[in-house]
């Protein structure tokens, strides 16, 4: 499978984001992708204003998902991303779509809310509570997750026991101090713990560091982005995984059950 990753700098003004998100689908089908992977949040952002992604939530009906929607009728690339949709007055849920064949095929909630390094996204985004389903791509099994997941692993290992191939992640990854150490070995042990392909689109704004990464089922890296404006691209092949998987069963291995969640 050919995946393509998409980073860019979101900006306040939803109408050209939404534009960036058509380009990088179109680009990615032209190139033969099948599947491809977008930031965190790409509804606005605002540096001087953290609560813009909130205030600008939209609901499942309004023009962006429309957007993406139609852009991808007549194809079969699966565009995954995230946006704030709203819930309450003043309140959105940060949600993953995915997205085929002109309809949203799959959604999440993000689970783990960023209450950390002196944000609290729980003050205006409301968390979800189940697990996200499983998808399935050009015949791989695909776990989808949401930036601050990564630092649980058993969120990745439920998805992989569930049978996941590849763990996808849209991620707004802060900057700070050690904050791309952190990303780069979250990253490969997410990988090596599940041995899962992870595909990990990063927001590379101001605040946010880029370093889109596809990292192969021994946590080595396989394409990689800087801070910059980037589509990267890897192959993702499913008898590699299954050599990996039978030199390195961890999977088959463990002992420790995973709680599952309500």
């Amino acid at each position: 499978m050919k995946v393509a990753v998409g980073q860019f700098a979101v900006n306040k003004v939803w109408q050209e984001n939404v534009q960036t998100c058509l380009a990088l689908m179109a680009q990615a089908r032209a190139t033969g992708a099948q599947l491809l992977v977008l930031p965190e949040a790409v509804l606005a952002r605002d540096d001087s204003d953290p609560d813009l992604s909130v205030k600008s939530a939209q609901t499942m009906d309004d023009e962006f998902i429309d957007r993406l929607c139609e852009q991808s009728r007549n194809d079969n690339l699966t565009t995954i991303l995230t946006l704030h949709i709203k819930t309450t007055v003043g309140r959105a849920a940060n949600t993953l779509l995915a997205i085929r064949g002109g309809e949203v095929i799959a959604r999440y909630q993000k689970l783990h809310l960023y209450d950390a390094f002196n944000v609290q996204e729980s003050r205006l985004v409301d968390a979800g509570n189940v697990l996200p389903p499983l998808i399935e791509v050009a015949g791989f099994k695909v776990g989808l997750m949401t930036c601050y997941d990564l630092r649980f692993p058993e969120m990745a290992l439920s998805l992989a026991l569930a049978g996941a191939d590849v763990l996808v992640l849209p991620a707004a990854w802060l900057r700070g101090p050690n904050k791309e150490m952190h990303w780069s070995t979250l990253l490969a042990a997410r990988a090596l713990d599940t041995t899962c392909y992870v595909v990990a689109s990063g927001e590379c704004g101001n605040k946010n560091i880029g370093h889109s990464r596809v990292v192969d089922p021994l946590g080595v890296v396989i394409a990689a982005a800087n801070q910059r404006p980037a589509l990267i691209y890897a192959e993702l092949e499913g008898e590699y995984l299954t050599e990996v998987r039978a030199m390195l069963p961890v999977l088959k291995n463990r002992r420790f059950g995973v709680p599952r969640l309500l």
